[in-house]
C-alpha cells in the first residue's frame, strides 16, 4: 500500500503531480491511501524517491480532464482524489473515456464537478461586504460559508472585481485577506468575527423596498438558485417574506375596498389586474409564448372555469377556449344550459407551452413550478370575481386550485372545499382529453358523462 500526503484538501498541482509519479510506476489505483497532511515532502511513505518519477514519454490525458479535476479536487468528498486517480489509469489505454457520459466513473465524477462550479458561483453571486471601522482607510469584511473548498480558488475573482478596496473574506475553514497589493491567508473564523451591517446597507435596504416587485418573483426558482442558508449573509433577503406579505395584503385590500365602494369598481380592479399579467415573467414560458392569456368573462360570474393552460390558437388570439378544445366545451356548456357569456373562463398557467416540430407548435404540459408561479394570478382572479363555484378542467387546474396532486377519478363529481379561503369547487376532465380519444363511441360516452358533470354544477350554483 503506497500512502500519498497531499498538503491541502483542495491542492490540485500536488494531486497531479503525485498522481504522474503513481501513473508511470503503474501504481493500481487500489494500493494507493490518499491523504491530507501538514506538508507535501513525504509524498510516499517509506518511497519518496519516487515522487520525482517523469511520466513516460507520450502519456498525456485530455484537456477535459485536467478540467474536470480541478473542479473536482475541490468537492469535500473524501474519496476524490482516489477517483481521480483511478479515471487517469483507465484513461491511459482509453482516452475517449472522458467524453462517455454514460460510464459510471464520469457520472460519478461530474456531479462533482458541477457542484464546484454552483458553489463557486453562489459565493461570487451571494456574499456581501461590510465595512468596519480601521485608523488605516476604509475596510470591508464579508462571512460566507462555502459547501466545498472553493475559497483559494475563487480569491482572483474576487481580486480583479474588488482590487482597489482592502477587504477579507471570513469562512469556517479558513480567511483570505487582501491589502490592495498582496493576498494573505489565516485561519477558519466564526460567523461574529465579521459585522452584521453598516450605513450603506441601510441605503441598499430602502432602495431594494421600493423596486420591489412581489408579481414578478420566481419562489421557486429564487429557492433554488439561491437557497435559504445565504439569506442571512444578505441584508435584502430579509425584507422578502415582509414584502411580499404586505404586497398581497395590499392587493387584496384593493380589491375589497373596490367591492365595497359605491357603484363597484371591480371591473377596473381587474383591468388593472390583467395589465399588470400581461408583463408577468414569473416562469420561463413567458420568453416563447405569443403573450399571456388572461381569463374572461363577467367579474361577477356565479361559476368560474379554471382550465391547464392556453394553446396555439389561444395563444394567438389572447382569449382562453377559442380553439378545438373550445369548441368542445362551448358545445357541452350549451348541452348542459350553461350559457358561455354568463361565467367566467381562465387558465391555472397563463402562457402557452410547447414543442416547435417544422411549423407545428405542439402542446407540452406544464409543469409544477409553472403552475405554482402562476398561482398568484388564479388567487386574484378567484378575489375579484368570488364565484359560488369554481370548476377545475383536469389535473393541472386541479393541482392549481388545491395546491397538490388531486385524482380525477377519485374526486370527480362531488363538491370540495378549496384551501385557504373554503370555496366550493368540482373537478371534472378538460375538453382535450374527449378530443384525443380514438374511439367515436367512448368519445360520445365520455362527452355525455362531461355534460352531466357541468349540468350537475349549474344546478348546484342555481341552489347556493
Amino acid at each position: 500500500m503506497r500512502t500519498a500526503i497531499l498538503a491541502a484538501p483542495d491542492d490540485f498541482e500536488g494531486w497531479r503531480d503525485v498522481a504522474r509519479a503513481l501513473a508511470a510506476e503503474a501504481v493500481a489505483p487500489e494500493q494507493v491511501l490518499w491523504q491530507i497532511g501538514e506538508g507535501g515532502s513525504d509524498l510516499f511513505a517509506g518511497a519518496a524517491a519516487s515522487t520525482t518519477s517523469s511520466a513516460p514519454a507520450g502519456f498525456s490525458v485530455p484537456r477535459a480532464f485536467i478540467d474536470l479535476a480541478r473542479d473536482v479536487v475541490l468537492h469535500r468528498d473524501p474519496e476524490r482524489f482516489a477517483l481521480l486517480y483511478t479515471l487517469l489509469i483507465r484513461l491511459r489505454s482509453r482516452p475517449g473515456l472522458i467524453e462517455d457520459r454514460a460510464d459510471p466513473l464520469i457520472r460519478r465524477l461530474d456531479p462533482l464537478a458541477g457542484q464546484v462550479r454552483r458553489d463557486i458561483h453562489k459565493m461570487r453571486a451571494f456574499l456581501r461586504f461590510r465595512d468596519v471601522p480601521d485608523d488605516a482607510g476604509p475596510r470591508f469584511v464579508a462571512w460566507f460559508e462555502p459547501e466545498h473548498h472553493i475559497v483559494r480558488a475563487n480569491a482572483a475573482f474576487f481580486i480583479e472585481r474588488f482590487a482597489s478596496m482592502r477587504w477579507s473574506i471570513l469562512t469556517p475553514d479558513l480567511s483570505i485577506h487582501w491589502d490592495g497589493e498582496t493576498l494573505s491567508e489565516g485561519p477558519g473564523a466564526q460567523k461574529g468575527d465579521a459585522p452584521d451591517g453598516d450605513p450603506v446597507e441601510d441605503v441598499w435596504k430602502t432602495y431594494y423596498a421600493s423596486i420591489f416587485n412581489p408579481a414578478r418573483v420566481k419562489i421557486g426558482a429564487m429557492l433554488k438558485e439561491m437557497p435559504k442558508k445565504y439569506w442571512k449573509n444578505m441584508p435584502e433577503t430579509a425584507l422578502v417574506p415582509g414584502l411580499i406579505a404586505a404586497a398581497q395584503a395590499r392587493e387584496s385590500g384593493m380589491i375589497e375596498t373596490a367591492r365595497a365602494s359605491v357603484g363597484g369598481n371591480i371591473p377596473v380592479a381587474w383591468e388593472a389586474l390583467r395589465d399588470e399579467a400581461a408583463g408577468c415573467t414569473r416562469c420561463p414560458l413567458y420568453r416563447d409564448a405569443t403573450q399571456t392569456v388572461f381569463g374572461e368573462g363577467p367579474v361577477d360570474a356565479a361559476l368560474m372555469f379554471v382550465g391547464e393552460q392556453p394553446g396555439d390558437q389561444e395563444d394567438l388570439a389572447g382569449k382562453p377556449f377559442v380553439g378545438p378544445a373550445g369548441q368542445m366545451f362551448n358545445r357541452a356548456l350549451a348541452e348542459a344550459g350553461i350559457d358561455r357569456a354568463s361565467v367566467y373562463v381562465t387558465n391555472a398557467v397563463k402562457h402557452f407551452k410547447f414543442e416547435q416540430r417544422g411549423k407545428r407548435r405542439i402542446h407540452s404540459k406544464p409543469g409544477a413550478g409553472e403552475i405554482e408561479a402562476c398561482r398568484w394570478w388564479i388567487d386574484q382572479e378567484r378575489m375579484l370575481v368570488k364565484p359560488r363555484v369554481t370548476v377545475a378542467l383536469g389535473a393541472t387546474a386541479a393541482r392549481s386550485l388545491f395546491g397538490k396532486t388531486m385524482a380525477i377519478g377519485r374526486e370527480r363529481g362531488r363538491a370540495l372545499a378549496l384551501p385557504g379561503d373554503g370555496g366550493e369547487a368540482w373537478i371534472t376532465v378538460h375538453p382535450s382529453y374527449l378530443l384525443r380519444l380514438p374511439d367515436e363511441a367512448e368519445k360520445e360516452e365520455e362527452f355525455a358523462r362531461f355534460v352531466e358533470d357541468l349540468r350537475r354544477v349549474g344546478e348546484r350554483v342555481a341552489r347556493k
